[in-house]
């Protein structure tokens, strides 16, 4: 069953090929069609070209970007520690702000065409002399106009301006000086020559196009395509594609440096913040420092006081003790306040603390580094996400935590420092007890001096930090290299020529393949023998269509003669297809009558529609019996529309006028056929107006029992059934009837209605014969089921299946 299925299958495929062999020119056609329109494609797109380069993300585990030993030797200091996340950076190279300030640096928002025949060449770098400066153009607006050269001036031309408040279309021409300023309807710009300026696109059109800026980014961060190269190393590839070459490595060097750029920035945010929040405080501490000293120079030349300490040397020895811890609680003391009352205030929220170690307390000082770097990663999501991101909440919340922990931290960490200089002050209050010879000048010095010991601490440690600060701005440096610069190819990517003619061709070949397999199990009308296998009614064969060309004659005789050659196909000898075809008719229908010697030699051809081939299937196999050698008489019924008749000059009397008693005698009317012996002829002669009344007639009957005797067949060519009566009238004289259907022609949905009437036996004896079945090799053609099963055709027998005799 499988192997069945198998071969049907194969049988399908093999009939659609050969449909498709017989339309080939179809095919040709379609494909010739679709490689014109491939090419015509192929001319009107401009070319594409693509750039790539490649990118490393450096990555150390110190962050060393390129600051060598020095990243060592600061590390104790928080400098040189942050990492690069590749994926991030992969994600941070393709953000549309990246590719928006790329845009507005190289001006892509503005693009300029020369206007040629098949497509319009951009003008980009070394092939552009002039551009083009606006003045005050909006960036959502849309303008184009047409530029043509002359030396040092040009004419503008179709302007054409949208935006959300106008649109305008202008094509006046306004004529101006190059490096100038003019007034146009789109507004004031001046075309500026490039310092590419030649004469060479003097009285060219170029064509200027002004696009929206955020629609220009978006295309080219489309075109834009970033991805790591492996997954074990943390080199991107960057490529474009652009209709500029040049356009396409300037936008990937920007690209990169813009990138770099704003990596340092981020980097250097910080750095910034400390820088800002050291110069402040030693602002304020130098002019608290030079108060001091003033006041205590001026005090003591105001009161001629001595060197205290030299009185009392030996208390002093220990108060200094306890002024040098004093001083440096006060710093810490300074300093936690200070961070306290930064974090408390709500100005500050989501801003950098300050990066300085004075609070003595290794755990704060990383609480501050933690909370710094969060506030950078809530800076840095903040600014391409909006307040309502679950992340940034959950940074922010974390953020908040940090700080209260910080504060928390700060609070244990003053109550610890005020015990401490609370319990210094005793000590040093006793050492001021025991200087009670001391005059109160030399209280109020010490008292002084100690917050100039104090302020000048401080001052010199923000110096020191700040110089820090300056070395860590120093040496960030960028965070990639360019290992690969942006190259690629001379030849276009696109449009890629070889897969578009291919495709081309697969659709030429497919669209009339497809075509031709919906015709065909779409079609109702019949095809070949295979349709007609499932009837009941006897198949007595097939004839091939073979077509020729008719011969184009003046003189009338010689168009009746050509006719006639034309209806009679059947010759002696001859052995080409159509012979062979009504040689296998004749074959079948002398089995299915009982042969020559048989009485049952009267047959009648019908159909049931017009234009069947019924006549011309009459006269040749009444020829081929004829040409056997049998005698065979030809009588044209059709009364209504004699078409044999008309072939052979219905001119004179024929039956009809016989059987309408004009004559008496019916072989009067039979004419011996002029080309084949043996095949006599009876026309209509005039045509009558009542035939139905004629053919009742018992001298039909009469004449046809008469020439039982005389001819071997008898041959009636009749006219087509259900249409009118006639044949149905002169079947009840006839021995076989041949049913005629003619492929493309006959609707095989009327197939069960035909062998109705042989199941009903309506028609004597009826038979079937296909005319004109296409000559292919498929189960519906002529090849398989019809004379080339016989192997007729084949040269290796001598003559090939489209051979045709000459005349």
């Amino acid at each position: 069953m499988m192997d069945e299925q198998k071969s049907e299958d194969l049988l399908s495929i093999q009939d659609l090929l050969s449909i498709c062999i017989s339309k080939w020119y179809w095919i040709a056609v379609s494909i010739v069609t679709a490689l014109v329109v491939a090419t015509l494609y192929i001319l009107t797109t401009p070319p594409t070209y693509t750039r790539s380069a490649s990118l490393l993300i450096k990555n150390d585990q110190k962050g060393n970007s390129g600051a060598g030993d020095l990243s060592s030797a600061f590390s104790d200091m928080g400098i040189f520690k942050s990492n690069s996340n590749v994926n991030n950076e992969l994600l941070s190279i393709q953000s549309p702000s990246l590719m928006l300030e790329v845009v507005k640096r190289l001006h892509l928002e503005t693009a300029y065409y020369e206007n040629n025949l098949m497509y319009d060449k951009t003008l980009y770098g070394t092939n552009l002399p002039i551009y083009v400066k606006y003045n005050n153009m909006p960036d959502d607006a849309s303008a184009s106009f047409d530029i043509i050269l002359d030396g040092n001036r040009c004419t503008l031309t179709n302007f054409v301006y949208d935006d959300n408040k106008r649109s305008i279309r202008n094509t006046d021409d306004i004529i101006c000086n190059l490096d100038q300023e003019t007034n146009t309807p789109i507004g004031k710009l001046s075309v500026c020559k490039s310092i590419f300026y030649n004469k060479k696109l003097d009285n060219e059109t170029i064509i200027v196009k002004k696009s929206p800026t955020i629609a220009v980014t978006s295309l080219y961060n489309k075109a834009l395509s970033v991805s790591l190269l492996n997954k074990d190393a943390t080199v991107l590839s960057l490529s474009i594609k652009d209709n500029s070459v040049q356009r396409a490595d300037d936008i990937l060097n920007t690209l990169v440096s813009v990138y770099n750029e704003n990596w340092i920035k981020d980097k250097n945010q910080l750095a910034i913040a400390t820088s800002n929040f050291i110069n402040e405080r030693l602002s304020l501490i130098e002019k608290e420092l030079g108060d001091v000293d003033k006041d205590i120079s001026s005090f003591k030349s105001e009161h001629l006081l001595p060197d205290v300490q030299e009185a009392s040397k030996m208390y002093m020895t220990t108060a200094n003790d306890v002024n040098n811890q004093l001083v440096q609680l006060k710093t810490q003391q300074y300093i936690s306040k200070y961070i306290k009352n930064y974090l408390v205030s709500d100005i500050n929220n989501n801003k950098l603390l300050p990066q300085i170690s004075g609070v003595n307390n290794q755990s704060i000082e990383n609480q501050i580094t933690d909370y710094n770097t969060k506030v950078l990663e809530y800076n840095n999501l903040m600014s391409n996400s909006s307040p309502s991101n679950p992340l940034v909440i959950d940074l922010n919340k974390a953020i908040i935590a940090m700080r209260g922990a910080i504060i928390s931290s700060i609070d244990n960490q003053l109550i610890n420092i005020n015990q401490q200089i609370k319990a210094l002050e005793g000590s040093e209050n006793e050492m001021k007890s025991k200087i009670a010879a001391n005059p109160s000048q030399a209280k109020y010095l010490l008292s002084v001096e100690r917050q100039q010991k104090v302020k000048e601490a401080l001052y010199i440690y923000l110096l020191q930090k700040r110089e820090e600060n300056e070395l860590t701005q120093a040496f960030t440096a960028y965070n990639t290299r360019v290992i690969t610069p942006p190259m690629g190819l001379e030849i276009p990517t696109a449009p890629r020529k070889a897969i578009i003619f291919l495709a081309a061709l697969i659709i030429g070949l497919i669209v009339p393949v497809a075509l031709i397999y919906i015709h065909e199990i779409t079609n109702n009308k019949l095809r070949g023998k295979a349709d007609v296998e499932s009837m009941k009614m006897p198949f007595v064969g097939e004839i091939p269509f073979v077509g020729k060309k008719k011969k184009t004659l003046i003189r009338r005789n010689l168009i009746i003669n050509e006719e006639k050659k034309r209806l009679l196909v059947v010759k002696q000898g001859s052995r080409n297809m159509i012979n062979e075809a009504f040689r296998i008719v004749r074959t079948n229908i002398e089995f299915m009558i009982g042969g020559s010697k048989s009485t049952n030699n009267v047959l009648m051809t019908t159909s049931i529609n017009p234009s069947s081939g019924k006549t011309f299937i009459t006269m040749n196999t009444a020829a081929s019996f004829a040409i056997k050698g049998s005698k065979v008489i030809l009588i044209d019924l059709d009364l209504r529309k004699p078409a044999l008749s008309d072939t052979f000059n219905n001119v004179g009397y024929g039956i009809a006028d016989y059987l309408s008693d004009k004559i008496t005698n019916y072989q009067e009317v039979i004419q011996p056929h002029e080309y084949i012996d043996n095949l006599d002829l009876i026309r209509v002669g005039t045509i009558p107006p009542n035939p139905t009344e004629l053919l009742y007639k018992d001298k039909l009957k009469n004449m046809i029992d008469e020439l039982r005797s005389q001819y071997d067949y008898i041959f009636l060519d009749c006219p087509p059934i259900e249409i009118v009566a006639d044949a149905s009238i002169i079947n009840k004289h006839v021995d076989m009837t041949l049913f005629i259907a003619r492929a493309g022609l006959f609707d095989k949905r009327l197939l069960p209605m035909i062998d109705e009437f042989y199941t009903d036996r309506k028609y004597k004896n009826m038979a079937l014969i296909l005319n004109g079945t296409d000559i292919i090799g498929s189960k519906y053609g002529y090849n398989k089921y019809g004379y080339m099963q016989y192997g007729y055709g084949h040269k290796a027998y001598g003559y090939n299946v489209e051979e045709e005799d000459e005349e």
